[in-house]
């Protein structure tokens, strides 16, 4: 899989890129669960009484976002809307064991990550600014709107974000083939981003029995 990255991103963004065959997806296993239930107990401990930005991770995506024009504090990462609900202690939501697995990561990493069906992008995929008045329909929202924010696209049109995925791409007991996009800043080490993806790779080979799996960083 290619992703091409706008030249406007090229100062500011790189993608770690995991795809994945034959997954199955399934309501999340105890063992699965147990597992985020572990992480989520260790950081309401770890993060209970820290600042936002002294939590590893947070200062930094967050950096990401201002270097393209977005207020992190209005328009918040995935990953820290997911460790806000931990600290609050609501714990993550359960949709199905690819799903489960992506949020875990995200919220692990502290990093914002995209996860499409492969089967449902049509054509070349880039990853770009969104033009003026573009949005896409949001999985369980309104419309997502990425005009001038960083968005996923392909040749019809925008289907993700760091922020929010689309109904279109979205995961379903249906697919088969899969793929997550994890956003960093351009400046994070190419051993940083490998080591997360092969955790991605062991966790989707553990609790979604995926194979097949190819692994990438795009930056210009």
């Amino acid at each position: 899989m290619n992703i091409l990255i706008d030249s406007g991103l090229k100062e500011t963004l790189k993608l770690g890129i995991i795809e994945a065959d034959s997954v199955t997806v399934e309501p999340g296993s105890p063992q699965l669960w147990n597992e985020i239930d572990s992480l989520c107990e260790r950081l309401q401990q770890e993060h209970r009484n820290k600042a936002w930005t002294d939590i590893p991770g947070v200062r930094e995506t967050r950096e990401l976002y201002l270097k393209c024009g977005i207020d992190p504090t209005k328009t918040r990462p995935s990953s820290e809307a997911l460790l806000r609900r931990t600290l609050q202690g609501k714990g993550l939501y359960r949709i199905n064991n690819l799903v489960d697995v992506c949020n875990w990561l995200s919220l692990e990493f502290q990093l914002p990550i995209g996860l499409y069906d492969a089967d449902k992008v049509k054509g070349a995929i880039f990853c770009r600014s969104g033009k003026e008045g573009e949005s896409f329909a949001g999985i369980r929202k309104d419309d997502v709107h990425v005009g001038g924010r960083i968005c996923m696209a392909d040749d019809e049109g925008a289907f993700g974000s760091p922020t929010s995925d689309s109904a279109r791409t979205m995961i379903t007991d249906q697919t088969k083939r899969a793929f997550m996009v994890l956003f960093v800043l351009k400046q994070t080490a190419d051993s940083v981003l490998l080591a997360h993806l092969d955790i991605a790779e062991d966790r989707m080979r553990r609790f979604c029995r995926g194979n097949g799996f190819s692994k990438q960083i795009c930056c210009l």
